[in-house]
């Protein structure tokens, strides 16, 4: 993606529970939001982001959701 298209520009990597595996991407859009693009695999549970993101960051794109996915306790 091109951010000088008013496309998104990844700036994180979700990594999986295995603390290894990219299973995911964090964008930043041309407007400032922020969303979450998953592999080819779907939504997988996250244990970290790398490069860290601040704490708006983070709740803007539901880190503590990210967490359980799969976990059956979306609370």
């Amino acid at each position: 993606m091109n951010d000088d298209k008013g496309e998104g520009v990844a700036i994180a990597n979700l990594i999986g529970t295995d603390g290894c595996s990219v299973v995911g991407w964090v964008y930043r859009w041309g407007t400032g939001a922020h969303a979450v693009m998953w592999d080819v695999f779907g939504p997988m549970p996250v244990s970290e982001i790398r490069p860290d993101l601040t704490e708006e960051q983070k709740q803007e794109i539901g880190f503590d959701g990210l967490k359980r996915i799969g976990s059956g306790n979306s609370k």
